[in-house]
């Protein structure tokens, strides 16, 4: 408790007890794993979403010792505990002005975070999803045709969306291929948009010696921006860009701006990588350029 003091009319000074406010700072709840080591998902999370002056509050889906890209891994599923730990975030009458999802591993998370989103989401805040299901045209081993239905589900709650490629196709019902004409990714994103998201961003787009992202905002013209194409794919990148694109959408800063803000903060990240010899597996380096981000 903290209190506050009044002067009452006869001189007298009066003191009444008032119940702290754990809302008066900008806040987003990130719910993924954790990765104690290959810098990806939460780890990556939480220091570029605090560098951009918000605060952010990790909801565990598991916790891994290291990526499944090393050779073996620790992993501990945390969904049976998920509802616990949230009911305690409601006793705090938490409000946050963000929520951002990351990998969802089973059908039972990603009900758990649709009634996350049903029960946190308000008129102020904003829900950012990253629907991490797949790559390189195919769904990831753990994607089954239900979970994809499921994300399909819970994607119609987010403000905003990132997938790449082969996810956007999974989320429309498109057949992937390798090459797009910039109609066909702007029908694709008219067509997710009309099950609710308002602002999309496709990411990974190859067009020769660059790599290009193309930003979908209803009501708005589309945009293509491209960078040049450094180094190879690393964990923690997608994590990196889904964080940046959190924090600005908190801040107020306009969607294309933010997007080619984190394209290349990421482009910084792999250059420097390369510079210091950080294994593939590592991800990338982003502390020895964290400083450059500015909110």
């Amino acid at each position: 408790m903290s209190t506050t003091t009044n002067k009452a009319c006869d001189g007298s000074v009066q003191t009444r007890c008032t119940k702290p406010s754990h809302n008066n700072q900008k806040k987003i709840a990130v719910i993924n794993d954790i990765s104690g080591f290959g810098r990806c998902s939460i780890a990556v999370a939480l220091p570029v979403i605090s560098t951009l002056k918000v605060q952010c509050c990790p909801l565990p889906t598991s916790i891994f010792s290291n990526h499944t890209g090393f050779p073996s891994y620790f992993f501990d599923d945390y969904t049976d505990k998920m509802e616990d730990y949230i009911e305690q975030w409601k006793k705090l009458n938490l409000h946050f002005n963000g929520i951002s999802t990351g990998f969802l591993g089973s059908k039972k998370q990603i009900e758990i975070v649709t009634r996350f989103f049903q029960d946190f989401k308000t008129d102020d805040n904003l829900i950012i999803v990253d629907p991490v299901m797949g790559d390189y045209g195919k769904a990831y081993a753990t994607y089954t045709p239900e979970m994809c239905l499921e994300m399909k589900k819970l994607v119609s709650y987010a403000d905003i969306i990132t997938p790449n490629l082969t996810e956007i196709c999974i989320l429309t019902d498109t057949p992937y291929k390798e090459k797009w004409k910039i109609a066909e990714l702007t029908a694709m994103a008219q067509k997710l948009a009309q099950a609710g998201p308002k602002k999309i961003v496709i990411t990974g787009i190859i067009q020769g010696d660059f790599i290009a992202n193309l930003c979908y905002e209803h009501g708005q013209e589309v945009k293509i921006l491209r960078t040049h194409k450094v180094g190879t794919q690393r964990s923690g990148t997608g994590d990196i860009f889904a964080a940046i694109i959190a924090a600005d959408a908190v801040n107020g800063v306009p969607f294309q701006k933010s997007v080619k803000k984190a394209s290349g903060f990421i482009k910084k990240c792999i250059l420097k990588s390369i510079e210091l010899d950080i294994p593939l597996t590592d991800g990338v380096c982003f502390e020895e350029v964290l400083h450059t981000l500015k909110p």
